[in-house]
């Protein structure tokens, strides 16, 4: 009897050790390419940012030595106000916008099908056409298109984009039109799986649609802003084209990320890619941080829920 135990609990065990072994196999190939595309390299920028290179090569042994040039940059501190600048605005514009547009769609009675293709259009364009097509609508010559608007009103042509005050909430916009739409079909989403009956019941008892909007549809789609309000925070601080493309980082570096001011330690001028690294570093720091908060309000979601 004993050995009929213990030879069920051995086949027991080397089943469960199959199936484990079964599980690590079919996630082998994507740790393969994890590690050969993400913590390789991810490694190897580590290692980079204590170097001093010889375009890729490493050269000399300098500690936190690019740190330390890094933070006593005035261009990083400037980039790194600018990149907060970024994410304030996008919060005051990119965050209101889609959650509006989710609202009016989902109030809509006709042709909410054409809304929300027509909503979604933007995210088809490839993003760099998307930025080429507004240095044609911002441009300073009279040929630029609002300015051909203004001078149908009689209004000196405007130069947008050497503006330090405007340059940031105008890119903010450009990549709010470019992205809102996705977004706004996520909340649509969300707005969907609420019961009918209850706004139902609040138009019974009088409630109008901001009181139905204020009482029922907020609270719904509140952990869902939460976590897509993060996750914006998070690709905001990640800006790097709209600015190298529109501005080249100005006026007087106005506009100046710090994924652009990366990009310039790697590509532009003096070609330092230990201290590119080494910015990459930080940034993957702050980023993580964010991170971190996203899975902290996630969990905090799924306890909510659960």
């Amino acid at each position: 009897m004993e050995r009929t135990v213990t030879y069920r609990q051995s086949r027991r065990g080397g089943g469960k050790l199959t199936q484990h072994l079964s599980s690590w196999l079919i996630m082998l190939p994507s740790i393969l390419l994890f590690a050969f595309f993400l913590w390789g390299p991810l490694a190897q920028g580590i290692v980079m940012s204590f170097f001093t290179t010889r375009n890729v090569s490493l050269d000399k042994f300098v500690g936190i030595g690019n740190y330390a040039s890094i933070f006593k940059s005035q261009e990083f501190w400037q980039a790194f106000g600018n990149t907060v600048m970024y994410t304030v605005w996008s919060l005051v514009i990119g965050f209101l916008v889609p959650i509006a547009m989710a609202l009016v769609i989902g109030e809509t009675t006709r042709g909410k099908g054409f809304f929300r293709t027509a909503s979604y259009v933007p995210n088809v364009l490839p993003g760099l056409a998307a930025i080429i097509l507004y240095t044609a609508f911002f441009s300073a010559e009279e040929t630029g298109v609002f300015n051909i608007i203004l001078k149908w009103f009689g209004v000196e042509r405007q130069s947008y984009l050497t503006e330090m005050g405007l340059v940031i909430p105008l890119i903010v916009i450009i990549s709010t039109w470019k992205g809102a739409g996705a977004t706004a079909l996520i909340y649509m989403a969300g707005l969907s799986g609420i019961n009918p009956e209850l706004y139902e019941a609040a138009t019974i008892d009088g409630a109008g649609i901001w009181k139905r909007v204020r009482h029922i549809t907020m609270p719904a789609i509140f952990n869902l802003g939460s976590t897509l309000m993060i996750l914006q925070i998070i690709t905001v601080f990640q800006i790097l084209y709209e600015p190298m493309v529109l501005t080249k980082g100005g006026p007087d570096n106005a506009s100046l990320s710090l994924m652009y001011l990366m990009w310039r330690y790697a590509f532009g001028g003096r070609i330092e890619f230990g201290k590119a690294a080494a910015a990459g570093v930080i940034i993957s720091l702050i980023l993580l941080l964010f991170t971190l908060l996203y899975t902290r309000v996630n969990r905090r979601k799924n306890d909510w829920e659960g």
